[in-house]
């Protein structure tokens, strides 16, 4: 099994995260994230040296882990489309969307493209009704989409822009 730990950019931000709680397992949240900007995923070894950072048992860390959906528990592409699934941008075309990912990347929910380029993911609301539909792409949001900005959003990904 490989070792993990934070670089030392990252040990100083948890150090300062640290320092804001009055106890340490307060701090589970903001060490995961430190992870996932870190690696992109938090891996069970991530889990286990968190787990020694806030004096938590691993199966601790990895029910927190597994109860947020914003924590990825497997590697994703480069580029992760996060797709709102929730009745305003269904309504506004979100299952139009979801065809044209599977049609353009050939994805369905849950899967990363063979190149390691692409991941599709189907999420719950993104607190934006008003701008649907709308996708995360790697935490930024692009709402009030149609096929043709999202065939825009696709290309410029794939040029590396």
């Amino acid at each position: 099994m490989s070792s993990f730990s934070y670089t030392p950019e990252n040990e100083a931000k948890f150090q300062e995260y640290a320092s804001r709680y009055p106890k340490i397992d307060s701090c589970m949240l903001p060490a995961l994230w430190l992870v996932q900007e870190q690696e992109g995923w938090v891996s069970p070894e991530a889990m286990v040296y968190v787990a020694k950072k806030v004096q938590k048992s691993p199966m601790q860390v990895y029910e927190v882990a597994t109860f947020y959906t914003m924590f990825n528990l497997k590697p994703k592409g480069k580029y992760h489309i996060e797709l709102c699934k929730t009745v305003s941008c269904m309504l506004m075309g979100a299952k139009e969307l979801k065809k044209y990912i599977k049609d353009t990347l050939g994805l369905e929910p849950g899967q990363t493209s063979a190149d390691g380029l692409f991941t599709f993911s189907e999420v719950e609301c993104q607190g934006a009704c008003g701008d649907a539909p709308m996708i995360a792409l790697n935490n930024v949001y692009h709402g009030k989409l149609t096929k043709e900005k999202l065939e825009k959003i696709i290309w410029e990904c794939k040029n590396g822009n």
